[in-house]
């Protein structure tokens, strides 16, 4: 049998092609200990990456060779449409030993889009008191806090000083893997503050807790969108979140690190979805892929209908100067690109709260101006082209109008399309891009073939 190789290349990243074919061989000669040895060194998030870089065969002998080797962490780091494949092939022992050591927070993201039959599997591995917080953590709403929060967390009486905190941690009393403050409550658990271990550290042991506390402890409600809390951690640069019930008691808290990566999760969601894909990912199976995208194709060639209707009212038009068949699709072109960048700065904007009832209308103006200057320059080259190309100054006189029209149109609709849609209730992110592409699409051709059949014929 090889022995493992030492993995030299891409050690920022930590998977190579090397990687994947060492562990591969590994597994076609049954080599549960080379397995180990390869998997081993490596940190979570990049075995879960190695396990869904290969394929579903390849994965399945992968595990049923790696037995007991799964890490909570891991199942963590797996992209959801995997986690429920891989956790069908693992035992019950061996999912209880991986989800045993795992944080609430953690569990619930691992649970929480599984199966009945999986979630209860994963439940079940969980001693009485875990399982009670996940389950309590289940019950609130998909986007809120409570959701997302962990329940591990450090309390303090807010009398307590330095030396009573110190004392107290290097006591007996289990603590979380990872936390940065210790929340100070009154005799009613009501969190009145917080104090970072780094200060607790740097000051004498008679220095009262409440005396050290930061400026940006808020706290947030259970039921409140897990967005805005994340949010709220950015703009304050908070580290620590605390979360309350309708008592205002401490019952959990959100730490950067999960709201960060919940930020950039919805980043990359909205990515996808201003593309018409959802939420999908690599590791998607074909036929879900392809029910995901079909509806927004679908709606796409409805658009695209409705567009060649508008081109069908200038028939006679067209026939009668065929320059128009040529240039007609540079003016729509230009137009859907001005409004994609428009509504992509405005769906951004919407989703970080930097666009409000506040500032909208300044912001629809910037835009539409940004539209004019654009379609004014556009305008000049495109009509230099026309009388060039065709030798006709008043067919340069109507595109470089036309261009100066869709592109001020396409500032306003890219900018006011997300604006309504979230409004309505509606993600802008999932179905502004087809609206704007249609607003574009008809206003540029009416305007250029409709300036046509007035001034040129």
């Amino acid at each position: 049998m090889a022995e493992p190789q030492e993995n030299t290349e891409d050690e920022a990243f930590g998977i190579t092609d090397r990687l994947v074919n060492d562990v591969m061989e590994a597994v076609r000669e049954g080599g549960t200990d080379w397995v180990e040895a390869l998997l081993e060194p490596l940190h979570p998030a990049d075995v879960a990456h190695l396990l869904e870089q290969i394929d579903p065969r390849d994965r399945r002998d992968l595990l049923a060779v790696w037995q007991g080797g799964m890490d909570g962490d891991v199942l963590s780091e797996l992209d959801e449409g995997l986690r429920e494949e891989v956790i069908e092939q693992l035992a019950p022992a061996d999912l209880a030993e991986a989800v045993r050591d795992l944080e609430s927070d953690d569990v619930v993201d691992l649970v929480e889009y599984l199966g009945d039959e999986q979630q209860e599997a994963v439940l079940d591995a969980l001693d009485a008191g875990d399982r009670v917080v996940v389950e309590q953590a289940l019950s609130y709403p998909e986007e809120s806090a409570g959701r997302h929060m962990q329940s591990e967390l450090v309390r303090a009486p807010e009398h307590w000083n330095v030396g009573e905190a110190i004392d107290y941690l290097r006591s007996d009393v289990v603590l979380p893997d990872q936390f940065y403050h210790i929340i100070l409550v009154d005799p009613r658990l009501k969190a009145v503050g917080y104090v970072t271990l780094g200060r607790i550290l740097s000051h004498p042991r008679d220095m009262l807790l409440k005396d050290l506390t930061e400026d940006t402890f808020r706290t947030f409600h259970v039921a409140q969108d897990v967005e805005e809390v994340a949010q709220a951690i950015n703009h304050y640069h908070m580290i620590t979140a605390p979360v309350v019930d309708d008592d205002d008691r401490i019952v959990g808290v959100i730490t950067i690190d999960d709201a960060m990566a919940f930020l950039e999760e919805e980043a990359e969601e909205d990515i996808l979805r201003l593309a018409g894909v959802g939420e999908g990912s690599l590791s998607d199976k074909v036929i879900e892929t392809t029910k995901r995208r079909f509806p927004w194709l679908a709606v796409n060639l409805v658009t695209a209908i409705f567009a060649s209707l508008v081109i069908s009212l200038f028939e006679e038009t067209i026939a009668g100067l065929v320059a128009l068949a040529v240039l007609m699709p540079i003016v729509a072109s230009m137009g859907g690109n001005a409004g994609t960048q428009s509504l992509t700065v405005a769906v951004r904007a919407l989703a970080t709260r930097d666009l409000t009832t506040a500032n909208v209308w300044r912001v629809i103006k910037r835009e539409v101006l940004v539209g004019l200057i654009n379609g004014l320059i556009f305008a000049v080259v495109m009509g230099i082209v026309g009388v060039v190309w065709f030798g006709s100054p008043m067919l340069g006189v109507v595109i470089a109008v036309a261009m100066v029209i869709n592109l001020v149109v396409a500032g306003l609709a890219g900018t006011v399309i997300p604006v309504v849609l979230e409004k309505m209730g509606v993600d802008p992110a999932l179905a502004s891009g087809a609206f704007v592409t249609t607003v574009t699409d008809v206003v540029g051709f009416f305007a250029f073939l409709g300036l046509a059949a007035m001034w040129l014929l």
